[in-house]
This record gives structure tokens, C-alpha cells and sequence, in this order.
């Protein structure tokens, strides 16, 4: 079994990567047990050092790019890929003072990736990572559920709640087999921190330490 992570040098990534060497295979619905034999971890840029387990190991390969680049996007794809875990994203704030970035990455890198399964043929799991904001700020009830109506309040939650909706369409036809994950805000952050709106949370926690 393949596995690419998008976004997979970051913080999620990594330990998503980590958390599936450790279980060293999955268990589909359709499929039973697989092996993994390749973890693929696609991002922008490469950290100065990964977490202990992922490198080195036979078993991970990195590599670095743009998502929202057709030929990038391809060449992840020369190995058929069984399972996609698509986390690569502009965040919240820097979404808001960079529109185009925020469209381009968001949603174009996410279109690129579901055509390149679509291509594919096979049948491959993704799993989205959402978030909250695709329910808006004050708009959000104290409670949601799958039927809770998306009211995205920034650009950052308006490409979330339209990748979920694509989502939905490309499993709806077969191409894929979509989940989206409605992510929470990550408390603390280890490093500098990022360009996300709840980053003043995780100062809030990590300076003081």
C-alpha cells in the first residue's frame, strides 16, 4: 500500500506519518488489510530536521514542491497511490491577507490531486482535513452535525467548505472514496508560529514555557 500525505513535513503530517509506520499497515472497509509499503510526504518546502522515525527509513520519501503545480501534483501519482491524506493548506489569517495564494493552494491544489485520483482508477481512499471554519465565526451553533449549515466567514473557511463539497461529489461518482475531518485548533505548536488565527492560543501556552 502507498500513501501520500500532502502537507506531510508539518506538524500533523509528521506525527500522521509516524502514527501509520507504528501501526505499520491499514484496514479499508472493501480492501482488508494492506501493508504499507511507502509513505509519500509532499510539501512546499523541507524541514532543517524531521522527527525521529522518519528519517532515515526505507519506508518514507520526501518530496517538495507546489501543490497547486500540474507536473508536481503528476509525478506524485507515478506509483499508484492507495490512500491520500490531504492536509496541504494555506492557514486561516494568512489566507485572509493573500486571496489569490489562499484560491490557488487551497482549492486549485485540491482540484489538481482529486483529478489525479480520478485518473487513477482505482478506487483510492482520501481523507480531507476540513476545519471548523467552514461553519463561520458567530454563526456556528454551540453543537454541529454532517447537516449543520456551512457558513464560511473567511476565505480560508470558504475553500474548506468547497473542497467538502467536492469531496462529496467525487466519492458520489465513484471516483474516490472521500472523508472530510473537520480538524480542531491545535492548542500548542512546538516552533515559531505560524500564520494561522489561533496561533495567539498556542503563545498563550508555549511562551510562558
Amino acid at each position: 500500500m502507498n500513501i501520500l500525505i500532502t502537507g506531510g513535513t508539518g506538524f500533523i503530517g509528521q506525527r500522521l506519518a509516524l502514527e501509520l509506520l507504528s501501526r505499520g499497515g491499514i484496514e479499508l472497509e472493501d480492501r482488508g488489510a494492506a501493508t504499507i509499503e511507502c509513505i509519500l510526504l509532499a510539501d512546499s518546502q523541507r524541514p532543517a530536521a524531521l522527527a525521529a522515525g522518519l528519517e532515515p527509513n526505507d519506508r518514507v520519501a520526501i518530496r517538495v514542491g507546489d501543490v497547486a503545480d500540474p507536473e508536481y501534483v503528476a509525478a506524485l501519482f507515478v506509483q499508484p497511490v492507495d490512500v491520500v491524506f490531504h492536509l496541504a493548506s494555506i492557514v486561516s489569517f494568512h489566507g485572509e491577507q493573500d486571496f489569490d495564494l489562499a484560491y490557488r493552494v487551497n482549492l486549485d491544489g485540491a482540484r489538481l490531486l482529486f483529478e489525479a485520483l480520478r485518473r487513477q482508477q482505482n478506487g483510492a481512499r482520501l481523507v480531507f482535513a476540513s476545519s471548523i471554519a467552514a461553519f463561520g465565526g458567530d454563526a456556528m451553533p454551540t453543537t454541529v452535525s454532517d447537516f449543520t449549515k456551512l457558513t464560511p466567514t473567511t476565505s480560508y473557511g470558504t475553500t474548506k467548505a468547497i473542497c467538502e463539497l467536492l469531496v462529496n461529489d467525487y466519492s458520489r461518482k465513484g471516483y474516490f472514496d472521500g472523508r472530510s475531518a473537520r480538524l480542531p485548533t491545535v492548542i500548542v505548536r512546538p516552533g515559531r508560529p505560524n500564520q494561522a488565527a489561533s496561533s495567539f492560543a498556542s503563545g498563550l501556552f508555549r511562551e510562558p514555557l
